[in-house]
């Protein structure tokens, strides 16, 4: 039912009359193991011409075994996906590696890759993970359902293996809908092959345009249909023994449940708050700042520099004045924001390492609908808590450019990244409960209009959640501290010369009166509409270079605490700093990038002075 043979695989060795033996899967379903176990040392790495992706392939016995790279489906999005295609569509025969815990994922693809025409044999891996989570697989039913052969295997264990090597060449033709089937036929005089017939009525252009044909319309009536055949499969074959289940699996399907998982979520935000406002903030921040670096760095750098320099000089300002290079700059990054920095890092850590992030965006999937974007969006907002730029790179996972635009927005207004979350937790934690959650809802008010508004005003629809689930697991201190300590530095890396830089300019600014002069200038917005003293415009100023030092800054003025909570939620609807703008400015593009950067100002101090005045009459 297939003739095509992919120009792809022209640069790999396929003797006369040896079958072409595909391994196909989704990522991470162990299929490096199935390929190192057909083909022994043998195995060759060749490039796929016209892209960056490499393919494995190797002997079995006159027969050739092809890898390639892990796809939820078969279609042309990105470079894996169109070489995985290619491969697949010269096949003479597959091996579906498939996961069994995830099997309601797994399938779709399946399910698609049987509906090629070309024979496939399944090996059905991770039973074992799927018995300790409680799973029951019917793999006799399956295969009947199904139409190929399915075999059950352990294979980092080596079970299963030696029976898919007897049985290989048992692969066959699967079950095919009739109603598909007949679509299929009439496609196949145009295309001359039953698997390209196929790509073309799901609309994959380039498949189409090889046969110089129109790309079909009916890709999601197509898939729609394939996944409600994936749910029938599972309703007769998988059985859930919730007595076998172990507790790990069990606290996982708490973690997504609404009832369950929002007690969890809470209990999870307290810890990091504890961790990072009571702990850090509080307990080793006093001792690194105030102990260490106000008790014995400065007084010591002070001193050293005095005997060589007027601290009242102009060099002397600039190195060890209130802004000094040698002194505040330092103090701040090491004594202040590092050990802040390095606590959110670990908490970061342990929620990625334990698989909780991912069920995470899960949980809140229905709630992110509310404003444009899917449950994947949570990802990059949590990574924003650690560095907002970063976590604009990161909204390329998301499915739309209007998403896209959605979690940018969100991102560069209401999201404090690592550093200045750890400033404001420890101020806020000084302050009280009351202020930190008046801090909270406002926040989330903000985020939650944000994106309303925009969810509103851009066209198109929110995109489907589709997202692997871990198995929950103890984290491994290792990773978490390798993660810790990486990010950190990286940190610090980044941080400093901006840091630097911010405290130059604010010392060149006071030696020049210029600072007073730009604080009289902002005077109507600091003290106008906020309310707040007119030096609080430096804090301001120093938020451009960077967020935290714009935080940390407000430490240094003298506020009540109702000035301070307002003074903290402005700067952190500020604008994003110079590093943030600059990739909010090349993701997004000038126009849009511009008006986010816009929009964040006016929000800010209109935000900034309604919380001044509510606070007042309140």
């Amino acid at each position: 039912m297939h003739c095509h043979e992919s120009i792809g695989l022209s640069n790999i060795n396929i003797p006369e009359g040896a079958k072409k033996i595909v391994l196909v899967g989704n990522p991470n379903v162990g299929k490096s193991v199935f390929f190192n176990s057909l083909t022994g040392m043998y195995v060759d790495v060749s490039n796929f011409p016209g892209t960056t992706v490499d393919i494995s392939h190797g002997r079995f016995g006159q027969d050739v075994v092809i890898d390639t790279p892990g796809i939820y489906g078969i279609s042309s999005f990105n470079d894996e996906e169109k070489v995985a295609r290619d491969v697949i569509l010269a096949a003479d025969l597959i091996v579906n590696v498939v996961d069994a815990v995830h099997l309601e994922r797994d399938l779709f693809l399946t399910l698609q890759v049987i509906d090629t025409g070309i024979p496939v044999i399944v090996a059905l891996n991770m039973m074992d993970e799927a018995a300790k989570e409680g799973l029951s697989i019917d793999t006799d039913l399956l295969e009947d359902l199904l139409g190929v052969p399915v075999l059950s295997t352990v294979a980092v264990r080596g079970e299963g293996i030696n029976r898919l090597r007897e049985r290989l060449y048992e692969a066959r033709e699967g079950h095919i809908p009739p109603a598909l089937k007949r679509d299929l036929q009439e496609m196949l005089n145009r295309t001359g092959s039953w698997a390209e017939a196929l790509l073309v009525l799901e609309g994959d252009p380039n498949v189409a345009e090889r046969h110089g044909v129109e790309p079909g319309t009916r890709r999601e009536e197509i898939y729609h249909d394939r996944r409600h055949r994936v749910n029938d499969i599972l309703h007769h074959v998988v059985r859930e023994n919730k007595e076998g289940m172990r507790f790990t699996a069990r606290l996982g399907r708490w973690m997504i449940q609404p009832i369950t998982g929002i007690p969890i979520f809470l209990a999870v935000l307290y810890g990091i708050y504890y961790l990072i406002g009571v702990l850090v903030a509080q307990d080793i921040v006093g001792f690194t700042e105030k102990s260490l670096m106000l008790g014995y760095y400065e007084p010591a750098v002070r001193n050293m520099a005095s005997r060589f320099i007027a601290e009242d000089s102009i060099l002397g300002t600039i190195l060890i004045g209130e802004y000094g290079l040698a002194t505040m700059t330092v103090t701040y990054i090491l004594g202040l924001l590092l050990p802040l920095v390095a606590g959110f890092y670990f908490a970061l850590s342990i929620m990625e390492d334990s698989g909780y992030l991912p069920r995470l965006a899960t949980l809140v999937d229905r709630m992110m609908n509310t404003i444009g974007l899917n449950g994947r969006a949570i990802i990059p907002m949590i990574l924003g808590f650690g560095c907002v730029t970063m976590a604009t790179i990161t909204t390329r996972i998301l499915g739309s450019a209007r998403e896209r635009t959605i979690a940018t927005a969100v991102l560069g207004l209401a999201i404090p990244c690592s550093a200045q979350l750890g400033v404001i937790s420890g101020m806020l934690a000084a302050l009280g409960p009351k202020y930190v959650v008046i801090y909270g809802v406002v926040m989330l008010l903000v985020l939650g209009l944000v994106g309303k508004i925009l969810h509103s005003v851009l066209p198109g629809e929110s995109t489907d959640l589709f997202i692997d689930l871990p198995p929950i697991r103890w984290p491994r201190m290792e990773n978490v501290l390798k993660k810790t300590i990486t990010k950190s530095y990286a940190f610090l890396e980044e941080a400093t010369p901006l840091f630097m830089l911010g405290a130059l300019i604010i010392s060149l600014l006071e030696l020049t009166g210029a600072l007073v002069a730009i604080q009289g200038a902002v005077a109507p917005l600091t003290v106008g509409i906020l309310q707040l003293p007119q030096e609080t415009a430096t804090a301001f100023i120093m938020g451009i270079i960077r967020r935290d030092f714009g935080a940390a800054g407000l430490r240094e003025i003298s506020l009540t605490p109702d000035q301070l909570l307002v003074s903290l939620v402005t700067i952190t609807l500020f604008v994003p700093c110079v590093a943030s703008m600059i990739v909010m400015l090349k993701e997004r593009g000038k126009k849009e990038g511009a008006l986010i950067w816009v929009g964040s100002w006016v929000s800010a101090f209109l935000i900034g002075g309604i919380l001044s005045r509510l606070l007042v009459w309140l």
